[in-house]
C-alpha cells in the first residue's frame, strides 16, 4: 500500500486514504462471518438445522430437546418449543463440528421443565439416521417409539357393564370385540417402549373425556373415574355414569360422537389428548349397544415428521 501511495498522484492518494479504512472493515466482517470457533471453549462449531411438521405446543411444563448420537452416546444440541401454530422457537443450532460430523443419529425427546437430569428422558419422540448430511425423522425409529402404528387396528362397543345391563347402555365405550358373542381383545397394537402409554378417549360435546391409560390392550386400563360400582370387563374402556367433568352431564349418549386412541408421554405433561392419534372411530348416529364397531387407522396422515441437516 505504501509503495502504491508513493507512485500515486495527489488525487489517487486522497481517494485511497478515504476508502482504505472501509476496505479493512469489510475484510474484518467477512472474516468474522466465516469464523465458527467458540471464543470461550476454542472448539470449532457446525450448524444443525431442523424442519418439522406436526409437532404440538407442549405448554410450560415440558420442552423438546434435540440429541446427536455419537458412538452410542447422546449429546444435546439444545432445546426448543413449539407454539400453537406449530412454529418452532428455534430451527438452527450451533454444535461442536467434530461431534456433529461423527454423529450417526439424531433424536428429539420431550423433557420436563425444569429438567433435573442432563441425560435424555425416556420420552424419545422422533429419530433418524444420518445419510450424508441429512436425516429423516419419524416416530418409528428404533430409538424412539419403534413403530409408525400404520398396522394398528381397533374395535369398540357401547355398553355400561358397571351399572348392570339395560341401563344407560349408550353412555360407555369399551375397546373390545363382541362379534363372536364373547368379549375378546379389540385393539391390536404394537408394544410401547418405556416413556409412553396408550389412552382411550370419548369426545362428548367437543370435550375429550379419558377412558383410561394402559400398556396392555388385553387387560383393564389404570383408572375408572366415571364408572359405576360394578366391575368392568378386563379390557380398556369406561362407563360415563358419574363425576362428569365441568360442562358435561353423565350419563350421556355417545351416538354420533367420536372415540379416539392416543399415544401419550409418560409422565404426561397434559390432561388433554397428545398429537399421536393412530386410531379414531365415528360412532354411528344410530349406534346400538353391544355391537362391535371398527376404528379407522389415521397414523399415516397424522404422525409428525421432520428433517435434520448438518
Amino acid at each position: 500500500m505504501k509503495v502504491y501511495l508513493k507512485s500515486a498522484n495527489k488525487k489517487e492518494k486522497k481517494m485511497l486514504r478515504i476508502i482504505f479504512p472501509f476496505l479493512l472493515m469489510s475484510m474484518g466482517i467477512i472474516l468474522y462471518g466465516c469464523d465458527s470457533t467458540d471464543t470461550v471453549t476454542g472448539t470449532q462449531n457446525g450448524n444443525l438445522s431442523l424442519s418439522m411438521s406436526g409437532l404440538q405446543d407442549l405448554g410450560s411444563s415440558a420442552i423438546y430437546e434435540g440429541w446427536i448420537i455419537v458412538s452410542g452416546t447422546p449429546m444435546s444440541t439444545g432445546t426448543f418449543s413449539v407454539d400453537a401454530n406449530g412454529q418452532l422457537s428455534q430451527t438452527s443450532f450451533s454444535v461442536d463440528a467434530t461431534q456433529l460430523s461423527s454423529a450417526s443419529t439424531f433424536v428429539i425427546s420431550i423433557e420436563p421443565v425444569p429438567d433435573p437430569n442432563a441425560a435424555p428422558s425416556d420420552v424419545k419422540y422422533l429419530g433418524g439416521d444420518f445419510s450424508g448430511n441429512t436425516a429423516n425423522l419419524t416416530i418409528g425409529h428404533s430409538l424412539t417409539l419403534g413403530s409408525d402404528f400404520t398396522s394398528a387396528t381397533g374395535k369398540y362397543v357401547l355398553a355400561t357393564p358397571t351399572n348392570g345391563t339395560n341401563t344407560n347402555e349408550l353412555s360407555g365405550v369399551w375397546f373390545l370385540d363382541l362379534s363372536s358373542g364373547m368379549p375378546s381383545q379389540g385393539l391390536i397394537l404394537p408394544t410401547l417402549p418405556t416413556g409412553w402409554m396408550y389412552e382411550g378417549w370419548a369426545v362428548v360435546n367437543g370435550t375429550a373425556v379419558t377412558t383410561g391409560k394402559f400398556t396392555d390392550p388385553n387387560a383393564a386400563d389404570n383408572s375408572a373415574p366415571y364408572s359405576g360400582p360394578m366391575p368392568g370387563p378386563p379390557f380398556p374402556g369406561e362407563d360415563l355414569l358419574q363425576n362428569a367433568p365441568a360442562g358435561l352431564t353423565f350419563p350421556t349418549n355417545l351416538q354420533g360422537t367420536k372415540v379416539v386412541l392416543t399415544i401419550e408421554p409418560n409422565p404426561d405433561n397434559s390432561t388433554k389428548p397428545f398429537t399421536l392419534k393412530p386410531l379414531a372411530g365415528d360412532v354411528p348416529p344410530n349406534a346400538g349397544d353391544r355391537i362391535t364397531y371398527d376404528m379407522n387407522n389415521q397414523a399415516g396422515t397424522t404422525n409428525p415428521t421432520g428433517t435434520v441437516t448438518r
